[in-house]
């Protein structure tokens, strides 16, 4: 055969970030931060999550994003209430993203938001709230200030030029946040309470990260506290115990859980706001339970390592 050349792939979100020069190299302004958009005084309770993509529903992908977002929440007092993944379909995204809307403080989506066919997220959340398309020409700049000395950005067609603008083109009434100095690509807020995000993890992690200061977050006196137990007795022999306790501490608002390790022990959570009660509680499951407390860290180097 004779020797061809590689074509340039398409320019996706990406490709765009991974192939960046180093970050200190750019230094865009970020959005300031706006009025509460819930209303002055209030702030998000409830949660929920979007998880948009057919890789995800046939098992190409596995999904990060939802556990990072469950993560971000339980840290910053929030009660996240549902997480849902949807395939790449128009009438799916509308249902879902009108119903979270209508239930819930605050909603993220992720995931397609590229150049493709099947990146249908932009268009889809527009319709959902009745508005159109335009392309925000700020994020248009953005993306090409850090892309224009990549070699592939001369070389592009026509229709491949339309096909990376497509990542601009957002919904009409959208509030257009840039979050990261290093980063085109904005979170797009609608109807003051849902937010569009990537799909890639770590651009997603970055940007969800960043968003904190433009989020009416719960104060502190609200963020709950985790402690975990480790014992070694199985779970049919703590259950009674642990329903009792559960029934006792209901009204102190304090959650009990039991989480088994396979051919380990379990660990028993006890959450609430009240640090102070849990942590006494914890000293009366260790000593019921013949257990242990660990650290977050600790439990999460044995899950990683259970066979």
């Amino acid at each position: 055969m004779s020797q061809a050349t590689t074509p340039e792939k398409p320019q996706t979100m990406a490709t765009t970030t991974a192939s960046l020069p180093p970050l200190e190299e750019y230094n865009f302004e970020v959005t300031a931060v706006p009025k509460n958009p819930l209303g002055e005084g209030r702030y998000i309770k409830t949660a929920a999550c979007l998880i948009i993509g057919d890789e995800i529903l046939n098992g190409k992908t596995l999904d990060k994003n939802s556990n990072y977002f469950a993560r971000f929440c339980f840290e910053n007092g929030i009660d996240l209430k549902r997480i849902e993944v949807v395939p790449d379909e128009e009438d799916d995204i509308v249902e879902a993203s009108r119903r979270m809307v209508q239930k819930y403080d605050f909603v993220i989506t992720s995931g397609g938001i590229g150049p493709t066919h099947d990146d249908i997220t932009y268009a889809s959340l527009a319709t959902a709230f009745n508005q159109g398309l335009v392309h925000h020409q700020e994020t248009l700049r953005r993306m090409m200030e850090m892309s224009k000395n990549r070699p592939w950005i001369t070389q592009q067609t026509e229709e491949q030029r339309t096909a990376r603008e497509r990542m601009a083109l957002f919904p009409e009434k959208g509030e257009v946040l840039f979050v990261h100095k290093d980063l085109w690509v904005p979170v797009v807020r609608l109807e003051g309470k849902l937010c569009i995000f990537p799909g890639i993890p770590g651009l997603y992690q970055r940007m969800l990260d960043s968003l904190v200061p433009y989020l009416p977050l719960p104060p502190p006196s609200e963020r709950p506290f985790r402690l975990q137990v480790f014992t070694s007795l199985p779970e049919s022999s703590i259950a009674p115990y642990l329903t009792e306790l559960q029934k006792r501490v209901k009204n102190e608002g304090v959650r009990v859980g039991s989480y088994p390790l396979l051919r380990q022990g379990v660990y028993v959570s006890l959450i609430a706001r009240d640090e102070k009660r849990v942590r006494e509680l914890g000293d009366e499951v260790v000593k019921k339970l013949q257990g242990k407390v660990m650290t977050e860290e600790e439990v999460r180097q044995a899950k990683d390592s259970k066979p």
